[in-house]
C-alpha cells in the first residue's frame, strides 16, 4: 500500500505530502484545485512520460517520490528478474531536471521507465472515467476471471509450463534448421574430410620432411665436404689429429725434466680425445650419406600433396589442416546424428505440450464453471450502482492451441439498455458504464486476491441518491481490506471515508498554489455540507452532513 506521496515543484504544487490510511481515504476539493494534478503526479511514478512545462518553477527540478509497502504482493520474483534488490519498504522516486532530462529510481537504484512501469503497476490501480482502457485487455479479462475462480496459482504454474514449451520448441526449431543446413553441406564435408584422411598429415613432420629433402638434394656435396672434413682430421699425412699426436709427445718428453707444462699437457690430451671422437664421427657420416632419388621422389610429392592441402583450405602450416580435419570429422559426425538428436528434441518438446495441455485442462475446467457465476454476480452489482438494465456476460471459449494464457479466450461482453444483446465493451459502454464495472469487478475480487492501492478518480459521476449510497457502501467493503483512495464529488461517497483530505488552491502569496490537508472533524462536517448545499450551507445541510458521517 501506498505509505506516503511527496511532490516538490510539480504543476501548482510547491511542496505537498500526502500520507493515506490502510482503509478508505477520501480526497475532495473544488474544480481546478489540484486533484487530477496528484493524479498526474502518481502516473509519474508509474512509469509516464514527463514533460518539462510540468515544472512550477523552471529553474528547480521536480521531485515525486512515494514509499510503499509491498509485503503482501509477491514481488520477490519480480524484483529478482529485473536485478533490483528487495525491500519490504519500497521507495519509488521520479526526478525531472529544468533541462527535461527525467530519471527514475527504485529504492535508490536508477531504473528505465519500462522497470518502473513493470513495478509501478502492481502497487497502484488507478480508475477514472477515461483509464479503463484494461478492461478490453484479453490478458486482464482472464486474470479477473482466475482471481475469482480461484486459479492463479495454477496460472503461474501454467505460464512457466507454457515458457519451458516455447524454449523446448524453439530449441527443436534451431537444431532442425541446423540440421537441413548440416544435411546440404554433409556429402561437402564428407569428401573433404576423405581427402585430409587419405593425406593424413601430422602435425610435426613438414619440417622433418623439408630437411631430409634439402638433404638428399645436396647429397653429393654434403659426401664431398665430409670427407674432407674427414681427410683433414684424421685421414691426411697432415692431419689435425696427427699434428696434435705428435705435440703430445712432445709434451710428455717435457715432463722428463719438469712439472710445469702438466697442465697445458692435459688440455691437450682432453682436445686430442674430442677430435678423435669428431673424426670418427665424420667418418661414419660419411658412410651413412645416402643418394637416392626415388627417396627424394617421395618426399617431393608427399611435400606437394601437404602444399596442395594448406592453399586449398587457406591455412599455413599441418597444424592447421590437423586442426580443420577435426573439425570436419564433428561436423560430418554431427550431420550423421542430427536425426537421433531431432528425434530427441521433439519428445522433450511433446511431453512439454503434454504437461500444459494437462494443467490448460484444469484452468479450461475452472474458467468454464465460473464465468456464469461472475456473469451473474457483476449483473446483480450493476443493478446496485445504477444500471439497471445491465447485461454482462463472461464468455468462454476454448482453443485448439495454447496461448500464453491458456488454452482459452475470454471475453466480457456488456450491454447497459433492455433489448440489445451484449457486445464486447468498447463497442458499448461508455465512460461511466465502464466505471462502475471496474467498481464491481474491484467489488468481487476484494476477498480473493491481494490487490494494489486502488485509486478511484470521480468514478461516481451522473450517480446520486441511494445509488450512490450502494456505491460508497461497496468502496467500504473493498477498503476493509485493501487500500482505497477516492476522489469524489459526491457528499454521501466522501462522509464513508476513513479520513478526508481536502484539496485547495492557497492564494495568500504572491502566486496561487495547490495545496492539501487532513480534515479534522469539524472541517469534515463543514467540507460535506458545503458539497450538499455550496459555499454557504445551510443549518440543514449542515444537519445533513453530520447525519451522513454518523451513519
Amino acid at each position: 500500500m501506498l505509505q506516503q506521496l511527496s511532490i516538490r515543484n510539480y504543476a501548482l504544487i510547491q511542496e505537498l505530502e500526502f500520507i493515506p490510511v490502510q482503509g478508505l481515504n477520501m480526497i475532495t476539493g473544488e474544480t481546478g484545485a489540484g486533484k487530477s494534478i496528484m493524479l498526474g503526479a502518481l502516473g509519474l511514478l508509474l512509469g509516464n512520460r514527463a514533460d518539462t512545462k510540468a515544472l512550477l518553477n523552471e529553474q528547480e527540478k521536480c521531485v515525486i517520490e512515494g514509499q510503499f509497502q509491498i509485503s503482501a504482493y509477491d514481488l520477490k520474483n519480480l524484483f529478482a528478474e529485473l536485478d533490483l534488490d528487495y525491500e519490504e519498504s519500497c521507495i519509488i522516486r521520479r526526478e525531472i531536471a529544468p533541462g527535461g532530462k527525467s530519471r527514475a529510481f527504485v529504492n535508490d537504484t536508477p531504473v528505465t521507465l519500462d522497470i518502473l512501469k513493470s513495478i509501478g503497476g502492481r502497487l497502484m490501480d488507478i480508475h477514472s472515467q477515461h483509464e479503463t482502457i484494461l478492461l478490453g485487455v484479453q490478458d486482464f479479462q482472464l486474470n479477473v476471471l482466475d482471481a475469482y475462480a480461484g486459479l492463479l496459482e495454477v496460472t503461474k504454474v501454467y505460464r512457466k509450463q507454457y515458457l519451458q514449451w516455447k524454449q523446448a520448441t524453439e530449441q527443436y526449431d534451431e537444431l532442425k534448421k541446423s540440421a537441413e543446413a548440416s544435411a546440404r553441406l554433409l556429402d561437402y564435408n564428407t569428401f573433404l574430410l576423405n581427402e585430409l584422411e587419405e593425406v593424413d598429415p601430422q602435425a610435426d613432420e613438414q619440417e622433418k620432411l623439408e630437411q631430409d629433402l634439402k638433404k638428399m638434394e645436396n647429397a653429393e656435396d654434403l659426401a664431398d665436404k665430409l670427407h674432407q672434413i674427414s681427410d683433414g682430421l684424421s685421414e691426411g699425412e697432415t692431419s689435425a689429429v696427427l699434428l696434435l699426436q705428435q705435440a703430445e709427445k712432445s709434451f710428455s718428453h717435457l715432463s722428463r725434466y719438469t712439472n710445469e707444462y702438466e697442465g697445458l699437457h692435459q688440455r691437450l690430451n682432453a682436445a686430442l680425445a674430442e677430435l678423435k671422437d669428431i673424426a670418427a664421427e665424420t667418418s661414419d657420416a660419411t658412410e651413412h650419406i645416402e643418394i637416392s632419388p626415388k627417396e627424394a621422389e617421395r618426399i617431393q610429392e608427399r611435400l606437394s600433396r601437404l602444399y596442395m592441402l594448406q592453399k586449398k583450405h587457406s591455412v599455413n602450416s599441418n597444424e592447421e589442416l590437423v586442426a580443420l580435419k577435426e573439425k570436419l570429422e564433428q561436423d560430418v559426425q554431427l550431420g550423421k546424428n542430427v536425426d537421433e538428436q531431432l528425434e530427441e528434441y521433439a519428445k522433450a518438446v511433446e511431453k512439454a505440450f503434454q504437461v500444459i495441455k494437462e494443467t490448460g485442462k484444469k484452468l479450461s475446467k475452472g474458467r468454464q464453471e465460473f464465468a456464469p457465476k461472475l456473469s451473474e454476480e457483476l449483473n446483480l452489482l450493476l443493478k446496485d450502482v445504477g444500471i439497471p438494465n445491465a447485461q454482462v456476460k463472461v464468455d468462454h471459449q476454448e482453443l485448439n492451441v495454447p496461448m500464453a494464457g491458456g488454452w482459452d479466450k475470454v471475453n466480457f461482453l456488456f450491454s447497459a439498455n433492455k433489448g440489445m444483446a451484449p457486445q464486447e465493451l468498447k463497442q458499448v459502454a461508455s465512460g461511466g458504464e465502464f466505471s462502475r464495472l471496474m467498481l464491481c469487478l474491484k467489488y468481487v475480487l476484494a476477498e480473493r486476491t491481494a490487490m494494489p492501492t486502488i485509486v478511484f478518480d470521480e468514478i461516481d459521476t451522473g450517480i446520486s441518491g441511494e445509488v450512490a449510497i450502494k456505491v460508497g457502501k461497496m468502496m467500504k467493503h473493498i477498503s476493509a481490506g485493501h487500500q482505497l483512495i477516492v476522489i469524489s464529488h459526491l457528499p454521501q461517497i466522501a462522509a464513508i471515508g476513513d479520513e478526508h483530505f481536502f484539496v485547495y488552491k492557497d492564494h495568500s502569496g504572491e502566486r496561487t498554489f495547490s495545496s492539501m490537508r487532513k480534515l479534522k472533524k469539524d472541517e469534515r462536517v463543514k467540507e460535506i455540507a458545503q458539497m450538499i448545499g455550496g459555499e454557504n450551507p445551510s443549518d440543514t445541510a449542515i444537519k445533513s452532513a453530520k447525519e451522513l458521517l454518523a451513519s
